[in-house]
């Protein structure tokens, strides 16, 4: 089937219980999508999706639940910009910034590509728990209030739009895990829960009995910082979800009918529909009198099953003629041996995100040529696994090869740590081993990291050398990263400790250029695991 029937799933008891006379219902119709990250190119057949979906089910509200920025060479040439054109032509009702949105912030810029595609939008922001006050750049965008005229632009905790005569609340939550995966700086994310229970106090104040929440929490996400289904177990009086952030295919949608202690409570509908594009959701959420959800009906229509609108197409193609030009630069040098990118979810025994990696040996290499270039006394450099996103072939290496490995512009930075400074970070690096992590850490020619993944967290470091001389833990090491993960991304709180206490300079070199710059030094590029990262379990 197609549709999943919310009669059928509540079952006949409870159902008989608050249906009411069929004369009394209103259905709210929606299409959602979320987590493009910058495949523009996917607008054109999405749009032809969207208009059928509109013929088919008629008007209804439109909304994006996210994580629009990061992952293409798109977005590294138009920063967003590409695809809000797209976004406007669609007339998107309602978005929320997801973490990637964070990706640009700069220690010094700030947010200022994410607030030109706030300045530039034909559609309000959405973010209950989003705090945007201490970024000057959004001055003038920001209205705490439930908006009943939303104006695009325009950041709001909630608002009220009509549909079909009737008041329809939608607020924004935007998870936590920013703080960690992301560089949202000056911008702080409030609780999740906190900030929905407030949200729909107020919308119960102002007679809203149909509310929506408009997520970038996941669905099932990691439960320290929240997710969709805990979301709706917690907070009673959310009618429909809508969500993103782990690129699930959530269909048909999900009924939420019992609470986190297992009692029954009134519906909670949730959807989210994949990830790049790739389908648009349909939802149509039938209500009682009171407001309260008696059926469902939803499915998730697949984009690249549709040819691309003729208008649509035709708006893409400078964009993809920049791109284009851009990707196929060469930078002069030639790989002779493939550098994988291996991850345990792909079928791979080892991952960059638990495991040496040659690619992670290359990169960090590269970061330590580009640091001693300004900095002759720099002890090593560190990557954080999480932010190596694709291998490199065999052959002669582009532009566009070198910006999908490491796509999210990440600046050079110095900071100067304490041997025991360092060591803490490595134990944090291996608090997952051998399972995977982001902040799991790859390292630069001369270390070589011992450890034991079978000791508990926090004491599996065995020893740390650099240049066959162990970690002083008295002496304090330059050592070089990129901005993110020096600021305390992927968990590396030791790490923002030190950049906020002030020990830190930013170079600027991005990390892709640096990437490159350092394989136009060697020419011919052969790289191999070599031992720098060891596990002794393995060897028992």
């Amino acid at each position: 089937m197609r549709f999943s029937r919310y009669r059928i799933a509540l079952g006949t008891a409870l159902l008989a219980t608050i249906t009411p006379a069929l004369a009394d219902n209103y259905t709210l119709t929606l299409f959602h999508t979320n987590d493009l990250h910058g495949r523009t190119d996917q607008y054109p057949q999405l749009i032809t999706t969207l208009n059928e979906a509109r013929e088919a089910y008629g008007e209804g509200l439109l909304l994006d639940a996210g994580d629009i920025f990061s992952g293409t060479l798109y977005f590294t040439e138009f920063a967003g910009q590409d695809a809000l054109e797209f976004m406007n032509l669609m007339g998107y009702d309602a978005f929320v910034p997801g973490n990637h949105e964070f990706d640009l912030g700069d220690p010094e810029a700030g947010h200022q590509a994410l607030a030109a595609f706030f300045a530039d939008a034909a559609f309000p922001i959405l973010g209950a728990n989003l705090d945007f006050s201490a970024a000057p750049e959004f001055a003038g965008m920001l209205d705490g209030s439930i908006s009943v005229d939303p104006q695009s632009g325009v950041l709001y905790d909630g608002i009220i739009v009509e549909h079909n005569g009737e008041p329809i609340g939608i607020f924004g939550l935007s998870t936590q895990d920013s703080e960690t995966i992301s560089s949202p700086g000056p911008i702080t994310i409030s609780d999740y829960r906190e900030a929905a229970e407030d949200m729909v106090a107020r919308f119960e104040a102002q007679g809203v009995n149909k509310v929506i929440a408009l997520t970038h929490l996941g669905y099932d996400s990691d439960p320290s910082v929240g997710n969709d289904l805990l979301l709706a177990q917690h907070v009673a009086g959310i009618d429909i979800i809508i969500g993103g952030h782990s690129h699930t295919r959530v269909s048909p949608p999900m009924l939420v009918s019992e609470n986190h202690a297992g009692k029954p409570q009134t519906p909670t509908v949730i959807g989210q529909a994949g990830e790049y594009g790739q389908y648009l959701g349909v939802m149509q959420v039938t209500f009682d009198a009171d407001g309260v959800v008696v059926e469902v009906n939803g499915e998730l229509l697949a984009a690249d099953e549709r040819a691309a609108d003729p208008d649509a197409a035709e708006r893409l193609e400078p964009y993809t003629a920049a791109i284009e030009e851009l990707r196929d630069t060469q930078v002069g040098a030639t790989v002779t041996a493939a550098l994988p990118n291996p991850r345990h979810g792909s079928g791979d025994s080892r991952s960059v995100r638990a495991n040496e990696t040659a690619l992670g040996n290359l990169i960090t290499d590269a970061q330590l040529y580009a640091a001693r270039k300004v900095a002759p006394d720099t002890m090593l450099a560190i990557q954080n696994s999480g932010g190596i996103r694709e291998p490199v072939e065999t052959g002669d290496v582009s532009v566009g090869d070198l910006i999908a490995v490491q796509p999210f512009g990440n600046r050079l930075t110095l900071l100067d740590v304490t041997g025991a400074e360092l060591l803490e970070t490595f134990e944090i690096a291996l608090t997952n081993v051998p399972d995977e992590n982001g902040g799991f850490l790859q390292v630069s020619a001369g270390v070589e990291l011992v450890y034991d993944s079978r000791e508990p967290v926090g004491e599996r470091v065995v020893s740390l050398t650099i240049t066959q001389q162990a970690i002083d833990p008295e002496r304090t090491y330059t050592i070089a990263t990129n901005n993110f993960t020096a600021a305390g991304g992927d968990s590396h709180a030791v790490l923002g400790a030190a950049y906020e206490d002030g020990r830190n300079t930013i170079v600027g070199n991005t990390d892709w250029q640096m990437l490159r710059d350092y394989l136009v030094s060697l020419g011919e590029v052969t790289y191999r695991v070599e031992g720098r990262i060891v596990d002794i379990a393995e060897r028992d």
